[in-house]
């Protein structure tokens, strides 16, 4: 017998890949709420106009690898469209730098992939009500790697361009196909 707490409230779901899509819009469905998916980012605005959810669920890359920023070019739409539905930013290339930007942004919190469905709940509280606490970004307590530092210095600089791949390869005095490699690529740990 399941005995996880029912929650009712809409959730909306934005990734661009079908099947976590589908997955995650089925978790929470299991867990009593009312759930759309969308895997672009007009379909979301669009959904998010009408529909009105009470959260949201945003991948921070909907276009996949290297191209991070759309993810916060949504979240700032999204915020303006509903300014009072609590947003989390999901990401399977999380760097401290986009997940300061999504704070800063407006998100309530910034979990990395793969997340089960309880945290994903708990980020959204399942009473409904805003946190008192500040919003979550999950910081390394121990130091960081060389390739992780790599990693999130190349990500604060394509943030500082606006996700312009080539611009960044400059600023980094990087070959742009090399900068794509590294970007295709998910982040070590630490």
């Amino acid at each position: 017998m399941n005995t996880k707490k029912k929650v009712s409230w809409h959730v909306l779901v934005i990734d661009d890949d079908p099947f976590f899509n589908q997955v995650l819009c089925r978790a929470l469905t299991r867990r009593g709420c009312q759930v759309s998916g969308a895997h672009f980012a007009a379909e979301a605005l669009s959904l998010a106009e009408t529909d009105r959810p009470d959260s949201i669920v945003l991948d921070l890359n909907l276009c996949g690898a290297g191209h991070n920023n759309n993810g916060l070019d949504l979240l700032v739409k999204l915020k303006q469209a509903c300014p009072d539905t609590r947003i989390v930013v999901l990401t399977g290339y999380a760097s401290i730098a986009t997940a300061v930007e999504a704070i800063k942004l407006g998100a309530t919190q910034y979990l990395s992939k793969p997340v089960e469905v309880d945290v994903l709940l708990a980020a959204f509280k399942a009473d409904g009500e805003p946190s008192r606490q500040s919003p979550a970004v999950d910081v390394p307590s121990v130091p960081l790697s060389v390739e992780r530092l790599e990693w999130e210095h190349i990500q604060r600089v394509l943030l500082e361009h606006g996700g312009n791949i080539s611009a960044t390869a400059r600023a980094l005095k990087m070959h742009r196909r090399t900068l794509q490699r590294k970007l295709a690529k998910r982040p070590v740990k630490t």
